[in-house]
């Protein structure tokens, strides 16, 4: 059978729960998705949902269970391995049978599909469809793969009678567990940053290391920022006898959730140096994997096994697409944003689906609303920003903070407290009492609003999936936060999946406005003024780094600029879009009048 990826994007990680149920809902396509296993409470609660739905035998895990986190994890996507199954298989019946069908899976099919250039003449053919056809499909047609997600950082220390449970039963090494007992033959995505403690937790899990024939049962896949970064990461690992499957680059400030900024380094100059450097981040690793393969007893492998490289962020057009495959070799796109649009793909309550197709440029914005105190890509009007507006004008500050997951501040707690509970914000209030009459009113503002600005991402974040498929939410009140890339901002309705995937492939337009800049215009300015933020905010000592630092980030924008000028130029790319040229210039005078200070 045919294992090649059908499609040429994938739908990544969004929130705790907007995908959490992505695959049984697309995989029977052939679209791969991911979803995060962080949180265990929303796994279980979904796991019974679907459980039921589709009367399947997976008990309930109580939180009293021994391991009852990696094991809810397991089962929960054990159980999506089946539904999908099911689901894929009535699928591939489906088109075998029904000529419409089959015409709308391949208007869904990207126009270099083996897959649809092989089932053209079924199509074409006047006669009844026949059971050649059906074996075609089963040779030819795969279906999307179940990945997950674990944010390295989210990997908070549990107790158990005041004192600390072994490393291996913190939340990120559980959720690797249970990824790693599963089933599945697919990939974790770990991002967020190098975490050496749960990187080193891989290498107990057999599936994790080729097989006598060189195969990986499960594999891995680094969301990283820029190539220093992969080659560090994946060397480290390949210490060890890991192989990387997949770097996945995603643009530092142009994308959805937490936003992690380079040092001024553009998308397309990043994805540049990966595909000039591929071969030495794969011959490195590669080289470093054997040895280690071969002091731990394990098969080896004579070649270096498949790499590849995806991307992700603010795409929304289909020559955005194509050129990120075609430009840069890339082999899988990823489209996050868009898709919360699409009932049949994300798990979004109606109340905020409606939100997202209404809010506009202006309402998109960059916050600080994320307890990990990482700037979080969010919308305004949310129904949590306004019981959390409530709730301050009754001067009630903070969350009850039932999950804990973001509870990672010693800073008043050996066990830790998350910066959005009310727990913390009391002290943190108390404490700017007895400095108020030390500030001016307005610091005092200032101070009071950065305390308070903080959500409870825990609740927050996993409410829509609640809301939409009518599970009860306990405990008080929070509502539904959301993490959209500022992209969304030029899609203005909802979309059937079909739409969706036929406006990636060029086959139909879903953009709700013909004046949306070029997606690698938006983020060269999002850079822009988020350098003018830093440097307008600063009230700090002024040192030498920090002057390095900001003179780094301005001269790696100017040479982005000079790349997409030359490469634009020479490649004839975005055509169509006459103002790029003028776009670029224009950014290019606006930074130039950003002053450093000290120089």
């Amino acid at each position: 059978m045919n294992n090649k990826p059908l499609h040429n994007f994938h739908i990544p990680v969004m929130g705790l729960a907007y995908t959490i149920d992505t695959p049984i809902r697309v995989a029977q396509y052939g679209i791969s998705s991911v979803v995060s296993i962080i949180d265990d409470e929303i796994i279980e609660k979904m796991k019974n949902f679907y459980s039921k739905k589709f009367q399947l035998d997976y008990p309930r895990i109580s939180g009293r269970t021994e391991d009852y986190r990696a094991k809810r994890i397991t089962d929960y996507l054990n159980m999506m391995d089946d539904i999908v199954d099911e689901k894929f298989g009535a699928f591939k019946e489906e088109i075998s049978k029904s000529r419409t069908a089959l015409k709308g899976f391949m208007e869904m099919l990207p126009h270099t599909s083996e897959l649809k250039e092989g089932l053209q003449p079924f199509l074409d053919c006047k006669e009844r469809l026949s059971s050649s056809l059906k074996n075609f499909i089963d040779d030819h047609f795969t279906k999307g793969s179940i990945d997950v997600n674990i944010m390295t950082k989210v990997d908070k220390e549990n107790f158990q009678d005041s004192e600390p449970l072994p490393v291996i039963y913190n939340d990120a090494h559980a959720s690797l567990r249970g990824f790693a007992n599963s089933r599945l033959s697919s990939s974790v995505v770990l991002s967020a940053g190098m975490n050496l403690r749960l990187y080193s937790y891989l290498e107990e899990f057999d599936d994790f290391f080729p097989d006598q024939n060189g195969k990986l049962k499960k594999k891995i896949i680094l969301k990283v920022s820029d190539f220093r970064s992969a080659m560090i990461q994946g060397n480290f690992l390949a210490k060890k006898g890991l192989w990387v499957s997949e770097y996945r680059i995603e643009s530092g400030l142009n994308c959805g959730g937490h936003a992690f900024a380079t040092e001024g380094l553009l998308l397309g100059p990043i994805m540049e140096e990966f595909k000039q450097k591929k071969t030495e981040l794969v011959t490195s690793a590669h080289s470093l994997m054997i040895k280690a393969l071969e002091e731990k007893g394990k098969s080896t492998i004579a070649e270096p096994l498949e790499m590849k490289i995806s991307v992700q962020g603010g795409v929304g057009t289909a020559e955005e697409h194509d050129f990120l495959l075609k430009q840069y070799g890339a082999d899988s796109v990823g489209w996050g944003s868009p898709f919360l649009l699409v009932q049949e793909a994300t798990s979004v309550d109606e109340e905020t689906r409606e939100l997202l197709a209404v809010s506009k440029e202006k309402d998109f914005y960059l916050s600080n609303l994320s307890p990990l105190g990482v700037p979080f890509n969010t919308v305004k009007n949310t129904s949590n920003e306004e019981i959390r507006r409530e709730r301050q004008m009754k001067n009630r500050f903070g969350s009850s903070c039932p999950k804990k997951l973001l509870a990672l501040s010693r800073e008043y707690s050996p066990e830790g407290m998350c910066t959005a509970s009310k727990k913390y914000q009391d002290i943190k209030f108390t404490e700017l009492e007895q400095e108020k009459e030390h500030i001016s009113a307005r610091q005092y503002e200032k101070k009071q609003e950065a305390i308070a600005e903080k959500a409870c991402l825990c609740v927050g974040l996993v409410n829509a999936a609640y809301l939409e498929n009518g599970l009860e939410i306990k405990g008080e009140k929070q509502g539904v936060v959301i993490c959209p890339g500022p992209n969304l901002a030029y899609f203005d309705k909802k979309v059937s999946l079909s739409r969706m995937v036929r406006h990636i492939y060029g086959n139909d337009n879903v953009l709700g406005t013909a004046d949306r800049p070029n997606m690698f215009v938006n983020e060269l300015k999002m850079y822009i003024d988020h350098l003018a933020k830093e440097i307008g905010d600063f009230s700090g000592t002024l040192t030498n780094s920090q002057i390095k630092k900001w003179n780094t980030f301005k001269d790696n924008l100017l040479k982005g600029i000079e790349y997409y000028e030359a490469l634009f130029q020479q490649t004839g790319s975005f055509r169509t879009d006459l103002n790029i040229f003028r776009q670029l210039k224009e950014n290019r005078n606006v930074l130039s009048e950003i002053g450093i200070p000290g120089n």
